[in-house]
């Protein structure tokens, strides 16, 4: 069996399903990928400098046409200075575009996905993190209900399904859970993780809500939630792994983050 076409491509699939029919091609996520579609993947970035270089390998290789945007939220661990080193490198080819954003004094995560949401031009745009807890393999899984038409907007859900998932803090797989449920409440959708990174929007989305979002920090997640609801779009969830970090690994958010996006799950979801 030749199988030394493109993945995604049109000859990839037509050779996969001559051979093991086009039911399990469905079941197993195989399906084409437009040739001319574009992937704009946001990476906001704030003290990554150990884990940058490893996920930007690990997003370059995702075999699907690509915009790569990051953006530096101010970094002071040396992260920015790689940043520079790449950008003196041949860092774009065929199938990845890369593009490098820098803030003038350290805003916040939201204001760093806000900046490369803004500044993207693909066609469909997703929001990737820096430091390793998600992998970029899944694109093509959480795209596919955009491309076949089916969705506006997807949602990666860390607790749908039987993916790896790294068992770390109790209190705050608890939080996330109560978190999405209050903002379900006010949004009326029954979404299993909204504080999850893995949001992917359609390009006429990102240009509909993005103008209007104001959080900076972690208030993005519900804000953007709470507005894509408002729009009335279409919504799904995939399942995906997660392979969390501990506070001695880097992770950032605390508690004061919590209590801020109950505040805006409540300002949002009431009013626009």
């Amino acid at each position: 069996m030749e199988l030394d076409h493109q993945p995604y491509s049109q000859s990839w699939y037509d050779g996969l399903c001559s051979h093991i029919g086009a039911i399990p091609c469905r079941q197993l996520g195989i399906y084409v990928i437009p040739e001319e579609l574009v992937l704009s993947v946001v990476i906001p970035i704030f003290n990554e400098e150990k884990t940058l270089e490893a996920i930007l390998e690990r997003v370059r290789s995702v075999p699907i046409r690509k915009e790569i945007v990051l953006v530096d939220d101010f970094s002071s661990d040396g992260t920015r200075e790689l940043l520079k080193r790449l950008e003196g490198e041949t860092t774009s080819d065929d199938f990845n575009h890369l593009r490098i954003l820098y803030h003038d004094r350290n805003y916040g995560k939201g204001r760093a996905v806000r900046t490369g949401m803004g500044d993207a031009t693909g066609d469909i745009v997703l929001i990737q993190d820096a430091d390793l807890e998600y992998d970029p393999s899944e694109y093509p899984r959480l795209i596919q209900p955009i491309i076949e038409g089916k969705a506006d907007v997807v949602y990666g859900s860390r607790f749908l399904g039987d993916y790896a998932h790294r068992v770390l803090y109790f209190w705050h797989y608890l939080g996330n859970r109560f978190l999405t449920t209050v903002s379900n409440c006010f949004t009326n959708l029954n979404l299993t993780d909204m504080e999850t990174c893995y949001k992917v929007f359609r390009r006429e989305v990102v240009a509909e809500v993005v103008p209007k979002l104001k959080q900076n920090r972690f208030g993005f997640e519900p804000e953007i939630t709470a507005r894509v609801a408002r729009s009335k779009r279409r919504i799904y969830e995939m399942s995906i792994s997660y392979s969390g970090r501990s506070y001695e690994e880097g992770k950032k958010i605390g508690w004061r983050d919590g209590v801020s996006a109950l505040w805006c799950i409540v300002r949002y979801g009431i009013s626009d």
